[in-house]
């Protein structure tokens, strides 16, 4: 069945439940893990805004959110390995990452910060089921 599963998260509570999920997946499949954080960086977020916050912030939320993925996977006994990337569009990067480390199943929460949760999928989930050449499984 599935061999390798890309786990995304946005550090959301949704993403934390789904990792749970994932990993739990992999470990009864035998499969490996590949945990990815976007970190999203807009030609909007260029201007004043970008300028006003810490540049290494971004970073730093992308590490303590892969850290989750690690420790869910360790304790399980599932191998992972985890990066984040940085790009304008979270659904691109997402179904590249898919591509490039030869993942065969993209596991990822149907919400994304700042949305409503459980009603509808969020945006970048939607994009990523239509554009997507592998399976998605969305955590709801």
């Amino acid at each position: 069945m599935y061999q390798h599963l890309l786990v995304t998260t946005d550090g959301s509570q949704l993403s934390s439940r789904s990792i749970v999920s994932a990993i739990g997946l992999a470990k009864s499949l035998g499969a490996r893990v590949t945990g990815l954080h976007v970190v999203v960086d807009t030609l909007v977020a260029a201007g004043i805004g970008k300028s006003l916050r810490d540049p290494d912030e971004p970073v730093k939320a992308a590490e303590q959110y892969l850290h989750e993925i690690s420790v869910q996977a360790a304790l399980s006994g599932v191998p992972c390995e985890c990066v984040y990337v940085v790009g304008p569009w979270a659904h691109e990067e997402i179904v590249k990452a898919a591509q490039s480390k030869g993942c065969d199943l993209i596991h990822m929460a149907s919400q994304g910060k700042g949305m409503i949760a459980g009603l509808f999928l969020g945006s970048e989930t939607s994009k990523v089921v239509a554009q997507s050449k592998v399976p998605v499984l969305v955590y709801r």
